[in-house]
């Protein structure tokens, strides 16, 4: 805009208009070069130079992202920052004013690194939502969640959904790893893996590994059993819990003697067997404590 000016105009800087309300005036923004030199208005001259993000009846996600440090309050030098970037982004801000419900793409200035990332990203939301075609995108495209975080697409929440892995190897992985370490909920809603269960589950494959070369290299100590150890160390866990059951109520009793005639199992508990058809399977039996 500069290029246009006399040296006076130059010299005075940018001619700002005004309009009196509530008993002062203020600073009217109504065009592309007004966005441009707010950076230079004084700051005297700003109605106020923070505001809360919440409260006010001004879309509140719009509020958040101005807000860069998240503290709660947008501040001058954040609402500059902001026209700066979007002046940067298009080619011509004054579409900003046009009380249009979308942003034309081709008003969107790919010449820049921000810009192109900008049209690329509408492009692909566009894409998203079946309207490939459209030349322009709005506020009611971006809505559309359930579209744009579908779980074949990727969102960038750094959650991976078995939809998402387009090769059927590695959609078992990932459903392996959350029958074992549970699931992360990606954006979509649908079940996924992040990278501390990735990391849990492959560390814990790696010892499995390590444990099977030992087994191979010392034979005699990790498989003391042979062939046999794997069905033996089964049978373990199977009464594992019992017979630590076993050996606790055993050192109650002998902390104090009049324990163990309370820690075995009372003759109701065997009156409610007489009239059963028992076996040593029986499951009722199964979950008598072994007798001290």
């Amino acid at each position: 805009m500069f290029e246009n000016m006399s040296d006076e105009t130059k010299k005075k800087g940018y001619q700002w208009r005004f309009f009196r309300s509530g008993g002062f005036d203020q600073v009217r923004i109504e065009t592309a070069d007004d966005l441009r030199h707010l950076g230079e208005l004084d700051q005297k001259l700003w109605s106020v130079l923070a505001c809360p993000t919440s409260g006010l009846e001004f879309d509140t996600r719009t509020l958040q992202l101005l807000d860069v440090d998240d503290d709660g309050s947008i501040r001058a030098p954040e609402i500059i920052d902001a026209t700066r970037w979007v002046c940067t982004v298009l080619k011509d801000p004054d579409v900003l004013f046009r009380g249009a419900d979308g942003l034309p793409l081709a008003a969107i200035d790919e010449t820049n690194a921000e810009g192109a990332r900008l049209l690329a990203t509408a492009a692909k939301v566009l894409a998203y939502v079946g309207k490939a075609d459209t030349v322009e995108i709005s506020m009611g495209d971006l809505a559309q969640t359930e579209k744009l975080f579908a779980p074949e697409h990727q969102n960038g929440d750094g959650v991976v959904p078995a939809e998402l892995a387009g090769d059927p190897r590695l959609a078992g992985a990932i459903t392996r790893i959350v029958e074992t370490y549970g699931a992360a909920e990606d954006r979509s809603g649908k079940p996924g893996v992040d990278q501390a269960r990735v990391d849990a589950f492959f560390a814990a494959a790696q010892e499995v590994s390590d444990w099977h070369a030992r087994a191979e290299a010392d034979a005699a100590t990790v498989l003391p059993l042979g062939d046999a150890t794997g069905a033996a160390a089964a049978v373990f866990e199977g009464v594992r819990e019992k017979i630590e059951d076993y050996f606790t109520r055993c050192r109650l009793a002998a902390f104090d003697e009049r324990a163990a005639a309370a820690l075995n199992p009372a003759d109701t508990a065997y009156a409610e067997l007489s009239p059963q058809s028992l076996d040593a399977a029986s499951a009722a039996v199964a979950a008598l404590p072994l007798a001290l």
